[in-house]
């Protein structure tokens, strides 16, 4: 695809998708648009990095799973590469998997394949003047993620203390089926209870049951 003195006012953008409808259609959806132009296209992660080394266009619209070299791979080669490309990815995959693999490689957005015509041209805009762009499924993800509280990580010899405590033992009775003292006992639920923000051994263990670190013995 040739470019014109024109396309140098013009946001230059390079569309990369397998699938030669999809790819089309994205062509033909942003063709009109006065302030994009369509440098090039490709139809693989390895055919998008070397198009943009050669066109140094100012966004790829990337698809994330496709043969030769996928999204992922190709988003991190042009980010690490000389052109000052920026990655928009454009995917029909909503998956946490797959959105933090593509913004930790680099792209600049995140864009799903129901995105309008409206939608897709302001991204394209936002993303040439390097602003994070993230479809509001996308967004809502990202957030929920990040509003969940940290995993709890208890040893495998806390879990020992708490589960003998699950089972009604005394810090006494724990240390002797442990075999360690029961000082180490009182040390190991101290920690426990810091972990799991609490402040008592029933609580301790109705917590860590909640959140699956302890499991109930079943009943026969």
């Amino acid at each position: 695809m040739k470019t014109t003195p024109e396309d140098a006012d013009r946001i230059r953008v390079v569309v990369v998708d397998d699938h030669t409808v999809m790819r089309a259609g994205v062509v033909a959806l942003l063709a009109p648009e006065p302030c994009i132009a369509i440098v090039g296209e490709a139809d693989n992660g390895r055919e998008a990095v070397e198009l943009v080394a050669s066109l140094r266009p100012d966004v790829a619209l990337i698809d994330l799973r496709m043969p030769v070299m996928d999204g992922v791979a190709a988003t991190a080669e042009i980010v690490a590469g000389p052109a000052a490309t920026r990655v928009l990815i454009l995917t029909t995959y909503d998956t946490d998997v797959e959105i933090e693999r593509a913004v930790e490689a680099g792209a600049i957005g995140y864009l799903l394949k129901d995105t309008t015509r409206e939608q897709l041209v302001a991204a394209i805009r936002s993303a040439a003047r390097g602003e994070t762009v993230l479809a509001p499924r996308v967004a809502e993800r990202l957030v929920a993620r990040m509003r969940q509280p940290d995993p709890v990580v208890l040893t495998a010899r806390e879990l020992d203390v708490l589960s003998a405590v699950a089972d009604g033992l005394s810090n006494s009775d724990i240390g002797k089926r442990l075999v360690i003292a029961e000082a180490t006992v009182k040390t190991h639920l101290l920690r426990v209870f810091a972990k799991l923000d609490v402040s008592d051994r029933t609580h301790a263990v109705v917590i860590a049951l909640e959140r699956g670190l302890l499991v109930r013995p079943e009943r026969g």
